[in-house]
């Protein structure tokens, strides 16, 4: 391949696109001698070794240790990325608890936490909650808050460019929640949000079943179901971030997907609504105050019942696929995706749901499209997360347009 030359031109401008260019090379090889560098980038090796030195001082290269071993003479010496130079955080703000990731700088995941959160606190409560986990898991990881260069959170509902969750029929009050700048307030890095779904999306295109899709179509399985897009490698958001809210259409079938195994997959939606707000606020069928998940843990023993041959609970599920057909072939059809993932805590449970959907979306398409599960359980949205803030620090990594001190 053919490198374009980074020779010539305004002085600053070619600090800083080498600079960038060996940040990125240096992070692709892991390690390398400083010749190997040079090669890789095209610069002579007194350029890459001036390069490397600001790269040094900024925290972000260091010199490796000498291999043992490794023969007579001075060894070359080797330098190599700091993955530990800082650190990107994923939430996952579900209606019964957060869970979250921390990864380094080339993406490894470095640890994780998780927390219940009551279904029916306030968003005051809720957010104080999601501050002490992030504590929690800061302390358990030995990673200083001052390290995190960028916050992803995701959330149920849409959420608008600001942060602002404008609309949520999953958890109660989160609706009009400024969650961006709420969150802001506990850190000192870019605080991004976006709707779990679309994360979900991120993930499987990262690490899960979409690694080789540019086109996928996310089904996001729940307590309410939502879909992101990955439209050529790329999220598909939307002006407002409303895209692929096909499930405001009740007639689709997508909104009341645990709802239907709940009461019954003939329930009329006011009945569905019903069912969700008693398991939502601990109801006359169900123990307990706040339900932390009541609702999805009993779908989700209906897909066990299920797998394990109970003709009833088949029959069921065959129902719910049905009902979740539609929507997603409208999906489908709109967007003529390679591939469609379905995720979510419905499919932990089992492929059969998976598989009553392959059977049934097949012939409302137009042109065939793969139908897989998840690879990535109930982890998609927060690695969605922590791939989002990454990012976004890469977008600060590989600026251009950094000051001459900072290049």
């Amino acid at each position: 391949m053919t490198r374009p030359s980074l020779h010539g031109g305004d002085p600053s401008v070619l600090r800083r696109l080498n600079s960038a260019a060996t940040l990125r090379a240096l992070r692709e090889c892991g390690e390398c001698t400083l010749t190997e560098l040079a090669g890789r980038v095209g610069l002579s090796r007194p350029t890459t070794e001036g390069v490397l030195a600001g790269l040094i001082d900024r925290g972000l290269a260091a010199e490796s240790a000498p291999r043992p071993g490794a023969g007579l003479g001075r060894p070359a010496r080797r330098y190599r990325f700091r993955a530990d130079a800082g650190y990107a955080l994923g939430i996952d703000i579900d209606a019964h608890r957060v869970s979250l990731v921390v990864a380094d700088l080339t993406g490894d995941v470095v640890g994780g936490h998780r927390a219940g959160l009551d279904v029916q606190g306030p968003p005051g409560e809720r957010i104080a909650a999601v501050r002490d986990a992030v504590t929690a898991c800061l302390a358990a990881v030995a990673v200083d808050r001052a390290s995190l260069l960028a916050v992803a959170a995701g959330t149920p509902g849409v959420v608008a460019p600001d942060g602002t969750v404008t609309s949520c029929a999953a958890v109660p009050g989160w609706e009009g929640v400024r969650l961006g700048r709420e969150l802001g307030r506990s850190f000192s890095c870019p605080v991004l949000v976006e709707n779990d779904a679309n994360l979900a999306a991120v993930a499987e295109r990262w690490r899960g079943a979409a690694r080789d899709a540019d086109d996928v179509v996310c089904v996001h399985a729940g307590l309410h179901t939502g879909m992101g897009a990955i439209i050529g490698g790329r999220l598909h958001r939307g002006r407002w971030g409303a895209a692929g809210e096909v499930g405001m259409l009740p007639e689709l079938g997508l909104r009341y997907t645990t709802a239907a195994l709940i009461t019954g997959t003939d329930a009329t939606p006011e009945a569905a609504e019903a069912a969700l707000a008693a398991f939502a606020s601990g109801g006359a069928d169900t123990p307990g105050a706040a339900l932390q998940g009541a609702g999805v843990d009993h779908a989700g023993r209906v897909l066990e019942a299920a797998g394990w041959g109970a003709a009833e609970a088949q029959a069921v599920v065959e129902q719910l696929a049905a009902r979740m057909a539609r929507g997603v072939a409208a999906m489908a059809l709109a967007l003529d995706p390679e591939m469609i993932v379905v995720g979510g805590p419905l499919v932990r449970a089992g492929d059969l749901l998976v598989t009553e959907l392959r059977r049934r979306i097949a012939p409302l398409c137009l042109s065939p499209v793969r139908i897989e599960a998840s690879e990535l359980a109930d982890e998609a949205v927060g690695l969605g997360a922590v791939r989002l803030a990454l990012d976004r620090i890469d977008e600060d990594l590989f600026r251009l347009d950094r000051r001459p001190a900072d290049a």
